[in-house]
């Protein structure tokens, strides 16, 4: 049965998201997480959580525990600093990724010890399975390599031999679209692909999505991204 391109393209307007501001940080939830509760928005295939976070100067998150989740962290703006229970640190720029398997079990802190705002995607993805020895990685990507298209950044497929690894039946890519410029993607039958504009303006197969806006998108046919304007795109396709 075909699916029209209406009916499994949703868009989520940025001012329908979930909100808390705590002052320190400024958070908008794709999904249900803490305070903010819609039955309609509990994750989309194996994602769980998409936070759109700006966690203010000399702020963040205090030494908390996690397990059985993969969480990664796309970093938009400025820098976040992180220490975890298993000795890891690393700091991670604008345009870069770290991600974490929380597995049996960890604790972290993520600061932003830098003197302006840092501005992040929190994304939690469902593991393949529960358990497992807790880990944490990072890496740059330099973003000419991802000019005019999409580049996996982390992935749990052994052929994305350049990605960041994680436990879980996903792919997180990243790109930046000028202008005019369109990309497409295509997705196997059955997949949940959930896409985020972080700057810019785009349209997939016709619809507009201004900045921070989500789409989720029933995988099966291909999908076009035009840049409006000049735009960066993060996108999750996930199981």
């Amino acid at each position: 049965m075909s699916t029209t391109t209406a009916s499994r393209i949703e868009r989520r307007p940025f001012a329908s998201l979930g909100h808390a501001d705590h002052g320190w940080l400024n958070a908008r939830h794709h999904f249900s997480f803490a305070n903010y509760y819609d039955p309609a928005r509990m994750g989309w295939g194996a994602i769980r959580v998409w936070n759109d976070d700006e966690i203010g100067p000399r702020a963040g998150f205090p030494p908390h525990p996690h397990s059985d989740m993969e969480i990664i962290t796309y970093v938009r703006t400025g820098a976040i600093t992180h220490q975890d229970s298993l000795g890891n640190k690393g700091r991670t720029e604008a345009g870069d990724v770290q991600v974490m398997s929380a597995g049996t079990g960890i604790r972290h802190a993520e600061y932003n010890l830098e003197d302006e705002t840092t501005t992040l995607f929190q994304i939690w993805v469902i593991p393949r399975s529960v358990g497992g020895s807790p880990s944490w990685g990072a890496k740059p990507f330099p973003n000419g390599d991802r000019a005019g298209k999409l580049v996996v950044l982390a992935s749990g497929h052994d052929e994305d031999k350049e990605a960041l690894r994680i436990r879980a039946d996903a792919r997180l890519l990243g790109g930046t679209i000028k202008a005019g410029e369109s990309v497409i993607y295509e997705s196997a039958e059955g997949r949940h692909l959930y896409l985020v504009p972080a700057t810019g303006r785009i349209e997939i197969d016709g619809q507009v999505f201004e900045a921070r806006d989500g789409a989720a998108i029933i995988g099966g046919a291909p999908i076009t991204i035009t840049a409006v304007e000049d735009s960066e795109i993060v996108l999750v396709d996930s199981e």
